[in-house]
């Protein structure tokens, strides 16, 4: 493979919301190319992990390198990019969007603009993106290409005249977005003969070749052998091997300026790697490092458990393993009174930590509890300092603080008008604030300021089950506020159980810690003595439920006689009853742990 010229490079990247079909659509730009042949396709081909097949969305974002030769008889290289649509991914979007000139805006022909389609086209543009609109699922029925141009301008301000009509699935009009990619996307700037400037897009763990790093070559040129230093961390590494995906990895002489493609170093952690970063050579260094992008924060925290408590080590080794090719999950150790050793681990969001239990469940074989999700606090204390709070099992004595601060969203909500009142009363439960409504066609565009703890537990659910699926949703964290917070214990027989604990606003205490307790009364089996279920706030219990004991029949052997006889064995019965609920233990069942977590209001 030789290296093309500059102007005969395009690097772009594929956005939209979920479902509207990038990666179905990079499946035809692969075949149609040549990329691969026919008979080594399969559907979502640049979906490799099995779960992506699964749930049939992309988790990590992928690239390949695709050689066309256009009508005007010239060669060209196209660097695509296949990119998540899941709010929770949206940094996966970024550092794809930074490695390119340009994006394939795909809007889905009969369902228009959605919320993600909105934020990846602001990222797009922020980027200083060169945007071709593509109307995908023009061969349904329900498709109504000329209205979704208009939507596009109306919403977007994009000039959709020349949108691409297309069928990914069937394959009509891929040829015109192959000619469309190489006229309207602007070829890569850089300067052959200046010291190498690279940025690190993605780094991923292999087992043979060490850490595989994929980088988007800027200034100068990337060669085998060379020895390169990483600007960021100032580690130096020997290149090994130098290379493209096309999609299977293909090995090449040199990257110049403008190309992607991935290097390897005998590099031994994923964490070295750090995405953002600037890679340059030893000898010659560049003079400055390209603006990295920010590092993903850890939003939602939740306990991970094994039910085992012997599969513990497994458990460490297995997320270990997972952190090597996630570097946006963390994890650190804790232990629990009533769930043993565990980890506390950090998440980009819901949709991620749901993605990581299953692949930790499947991959590695483990059965694991997870707790509620909570998110980062910061409590201001009265001598000044201010701490960040990662579990509510941990919060200082109350006299100590001064304030809680919690963290609040920008929630953009797309829905229907018929579901516009429910989806309205659902932000306001939530002690949402309302900044924005206005219509976009027929559908109306909401705008909430949200506290993230309110949407992190089942907001996500509630709003698709109220909108019956047709609401779309993106967000992104906005600032700290203070709130009236309180952290609210679940006390089973006089024990408080520290897993159960949460930080919840006081004025919906009560009513969380009323279902709290409903719930485990079901979940709890009797046992001999009365337990009660209670919630508490410091001292002042706000919620109770009994459950009833169980009775043994111990007047069966009597049979006529004296009535004190029955009495005496009776009041026996309940003095044990009396000693036992002194000394007696209540055993949660782990199956009642995992459906008290599972809140649903």
């Amino acid at each position: 493979m030789t290296a093309a010229p500059q102007t005969n490079i395009r690097n772009f990247s594929i956005v939209a919301h979920i479902d509207h079909g990038k990666s179905t659509l990079a499946d035809r730009l692969i075949q149609q190319t040549g990329g691969l042949q026919a008979r080594e396709m399969t559907e979502q081909v640049l979906d490799s992990m099995e779960i992506e097949k699964e749930r049939g969305i992309t988790i990590k974002a992928q690239t390949v390198r695709l050689t066309y030769t256009a009508e005007d008889g010239k060669s060209y290289i196209l660097n695509l990019m296949d990119t998540p649509g899941h709010v929770d991914f949206a940094y996966e979007v970024s550092r794809s969007l930074a490695a390119c000139e340009g994006s394939l805006l795909v809007v889905d022909a009969s369902q228009g603009v959605e919320a993600q389609t909105l934020a990846n086209v602001y990222q797009a543009l922020d980027n200083n993106h060169e945007i071709v609109p593509v109307l995908n699922k023009i061969d349904l029925p329900a498709a109504e290409p000329d209205r979704i141009k208009e939507q596009i301008e109306e919403v977007i301000g994009l000039d959709a005249s020349d949108a691409v009509p297309i069928s990914a699935k069937t394959g009509i009009g891929i040829d015109l977005v192959l000619e469309a990619i190489v006229k309207r996307l602007p070829p890569p700037v850089g300067d052959v003969d200046a010291p190498l400037k690279a940025m690190l897009v993605d780094s991923w763990y292999d087992a043979y070749l060490g850490v595989v790093v994929l980088v988007r070559i800027v200034d100068g040129v990337l060669k085998k052998g060379m020895k390169v230093r990483l600007m960021g961390t100032g580690a130096v590494y020997d290149v090994d091997k130098v290379g493209v995906f096309t999609p299977k990895m293909a090995d090449v002489e040199k990257l110049g300026p403008g190309e992607i493609g991935f290097l390897t170093g005998s590099i031994k952690e994923v964490a070295d790697t750090r995405v953002g970063d600037t890679i340059t050579e030893e000898k010659r260094q560049a003079a400055a490092m390209l603006p990295g992008f920010r590092p993903a924060q850890p939003v939602v925290f939740c306990g991970l458990f094994p039910v085992d408590a012997a599969d513990f080590d497994d458990l460490r080794a297995a997320m270990g393993k997972l952190r090597l090719n996630d570097a946006s999950f963390t994890f650190e150790m804790e232990s629990s009174a009533a769930l043993g050793f565990g980890f506390r681990c950090g998440f980009l969001g819901l949709l991620h930590l749901e993605i990581i239990q299953e692949r930790l469940e499947r991959e590695f074989n483990l059965d694991l509890i997870a707790t509620a999700p909570s998110v980062v606090y910061k409590i201001n204390m009265a001598d000044g300092s201010e701490i960040e709070l990662h579990n509510p099992a941990d919060l200082p004595d109350v006299m100590k603080i001064t304030d809680i601060a919690e963290p609040w969203i920008r929630a953009t909500i797309l829905t229907p008008d018929d579901y516009l009142g429910a989806v309205l009363k659902l932000c306001q439960d939530r002690r949402g604030v309302q900044i924005d409504l206005n219509y976009v066609g027929k559908r109306a565009m909401v705008v909430y300021d949200l506290p993230l703890n309110e949407v992190v537990f089942d907001f996500y659910d509630r709003l698709k089950s109220i909108s019956k699926g047709y609401a779309s949703f993106d967000y992104n964290i906005t600032d700290y506020r203070i709130g009236d917070l309180v952290k609210m214990s679940i006390l089973v027989n006089a024990e408080p159980v520290d897993a159960l604990s949460m930080l919840v606003h006081r004025t919906r205490a009560e009513a969380r810690g009323r279902v709290m307790c409903e719930k485990l009364k079901e979940l709890i089996p009797p046992h001999l003595f009365q337990i009660p279920v209670q919630a508490a706030i410091g001292g002042k219990i706000i919620a109770r439920e009994t459950i009833r004991a169980l009775r043994k029949d111990v007047t069966a052997k009597c049979y006529g006689g004296d009535a004190s006889r029955k009495r005496k064995l009776l009041d026996k019965q309940k003095a044990g009853k009396k000693k036992m609920r002194q000394f007696g233990r209540v055993e949660i069942p782990q199956e009642a742990f995992i459906a008290a977590l599972k809140m649903d209001e």
